[in-house]
């Protein structure tokens, strides 16, 4: 069956920088990818490429069989994009804005119109529906955003980042209408820096750091790869974090991560209680007075920073799976 989206060998460099180095990844019809990175990791520059805006310097891209630089047309009546920042006129309202798109899309006028009432009403702008978008909040512009990319019924939904500044019943309600075009089938492919955002709506999950996918699987399978539990140790004074850190790499611990700010570490447990017992052991020894020690499983903040971090960015590039691999 044909992917909804594959990428192969994908790179774009800006000023002999590279920004996108050597990205494959497959995305099944139907289904939500979360690409998650830090800031300047190649995200937003991923979704250009897959979305015709901007050619890949190398590599390849097909968004349903077709290719985005020799069959741009094609990819462009298959697709919507959600970007970072709401991109609808603000100087005329949100109705003649999905009206004129609609039009774009060579819908004839009484069946435009219909499709605008329609996108209004779905996404709950029908009482501001005549006014400028320009006096819209926030929430209604990122709402009116996603009803413009929808106005043609893509097959395939690029959404950038798209609860970004939004409240939390606005998020609440974007998080929705994105799981019902999921169960109706429509593939998404998602970029957040939202741990919770990712965790509730991607089927499954790819790390992208510095240009390159450094993990991908399901949240399950990126946990595990933290050993399926963390023990986070804080000491009383976060000055004493660097020795107690010194401390438990002399054990042999190089992966623990700590948080400057808080001075807490971080140490994934991927052995039995012995483990455990010997981390416990080399703490106690540090003599390092303690404000707290507890073993948790790890949330996707902590697979995250891990995979991200000055630390964990080396161990990830290590693993890093095979360059076809289905997600």
């Amino acid at each position: 069956m044909t992917p909804a989206i594959l990428i192969e060998g994908l790179a774009k460099s800006y000023g002999g920088n590279p920004v996108v180095k050597d990205v494959s990844l497959e995305v099944p019809t139907g289904h939500v990818l979360g690409l998650l990175g830090p800031n300047g990791a190649g995200k937003t520059t991923t979704v250009k490429m897959v979305s015709t805006l901007i050619r890949p310097d190398s590599g390849r891209v097909l968004v349903c069989g077709y290719d985005v630089v020799r069959q741009a047309g094609e990819v462009r009546s298959l697709i919507g994009l959600t970007g970072q920042y709401a991109s609808v006129d603000e100087d005329i309202s949100g109705w003649e804005n999905l009206y004129v798109i609609a039009r774009l899309f060579n819908f004839p006028r009484r069946r435009a119109r219909a499709r605008a009432d329609e996108m209004l009403e779905r996404f709950q702008l029908t009482d501001v529906g005549t006014r400028a978008v320009g006096r819209y909040s926030g929430g209604m512009r990122r709402r009116l955003d996603l009803a413009a990319s929808l106005v043609g019924s893509p097959r395939v939904l690029c959404l950038d980042e798209p609860t970004t500044g939004l409240d939390p019943h606005s998020r609440n309600a974007m998080w929705a209408e994105v799981r019902r075009l999921a169960d109706q089938g429509t593939t998404v492919l998602l970029t957040t820096q939202y741990m919770e955002e990712a965790e509730a709506l991607a089927d499954s999950l790819v790390v992208i750091d510095r240009g390159q996918v450094i993990a991908r699987g399901r949240t399950a399978e990126l946990r595990a790869r933290l050993g399926g539990q963390v023990l986070r140790i804080r000491p009383e004074r976060p000055v004493d974090s660097a020795e107690l850190r010194r401390a438990l790499e002399g054990r042999g611990y190089a992966v623990a991560l700590a948080d400057e700010e808080t001075g807490q570490i971080r140490l994934p447990l991927s052995g039995d209680g012995a483990q455990l017992t010997d981390v416990v052991r080399a703490v106690g020894q540090s003599d390092i007075p303690l404000a707290g020690l507890d073993v948790r499983i790890p949330s996707l903040d902590e697979v995250f920073l891990t995979l991200t971090g000055a630390d964990g960015a080396s161990q990830a590039q290590s693993e890093v799976l095979p360059a076809r691999s289905a997600v």
